[in-house]
């Protein structure tokens, strides 16, 4: 895959305008039923709500800008410059060289890549199948029982009615999203059914394994919060 996109130097250009707060800062525009939590105190985790039940759907407006505040979020930027790094030291998609100009290509096909993948499954999809893009912690039961919770909601989702039905948002967005990625701005010799395949089945299962990190990420984070407030055991 490869190439120097115009719309992932574009969507890199206009980041800043959607770019939110640092960590620990307020997020002003903060669409209600979204949440202002970060996994592991750093990468955006405002799709996930902890502890709730039924909740007003997101308009599509709502989609899109807590879509948006997450895939321009400041963390991002070094995130895909890591991905960059290790594709490059990998020299995948040869096509695209090496020294600075490679890397700026790995750069810009990365940040295109997620973007895309997330504005499609997280906002677009939804909003045109009026599917909630929200992630429900179930957040009790033992350890099993919750991780087939959270890999079933890469199947099933809920819907903006409040139902249940097949998660057309996650296949058929990240799908869209392989194929626009594959043929568009990456290299011609990667151009294949077979390719764009092997991308989509990447993507989602990636988004499966983000889906139980999610799940036990508020777990994680009481205890990181009652080992920062235990009492010194030398200095009682």
């Amino acid at each position: 895959m490869s190439g120097r996109s115009t719309f992932a130097l574009a969507l890199a250009l206009a980041a800043p305008v959607w770019s939110q707060t640092p960590a620990g800062e307020p997020a002003t525009q903060q669409p209600k039923g979204t949440s202002n939590d970060r996994l592991f105190y750093t990468l955006p985790n405002f799709l996930t709500i902890e502890n709730a039940g039924k909740l007003p759907p997101l308009s599509t407006s709502e989609k899109f800008k807590v879509v948006a505040r997450g895939a321009f979020d400041f963390v991002e930027y070094p995130w895909y410059g890591f991905l960059a790094g290790l594709n490059q030291a990998e020299n995948s998609e040869a096509a695209l060289g090496q020294g600075a100009s490679g890397y700026g290509k790995r750069y810009a096909t990365s940040f295109a890549d997620g973007t895309i993948e997330n504005f499609m499954v997280g906002a677009v999809f939804p909003s045109l199948l009026r599917e909630d893009p929200r992630y429900y912690q179930l957040g009790k039961g033992g350890f099993f029982h919750r991780t087939g919770y959270a890999i079933s909601r890469i199947f099933v989702t809920r819907t903006d009615a409040g139902g249940e039905e097949f998660n057309f948002s996650e296949f058929v967005g990240s799908a869209l999203a392989a194929g626009i990625a594959t043929y568009s701005y990456h290299p011609m010799a990667d151009r294949t059914l077979s390719n764009t395949a092997s991308v989509w089945g990447s993507q989602v299962g990636y988004d499966t394994l983000t889906l139980v990190v999610k799940e036990f990420w508020p777990d994680i984070r009481r205890k990181l919060g009652r080992r920062k407030g235990s009492p010194n055991r030398d200095n009682p």
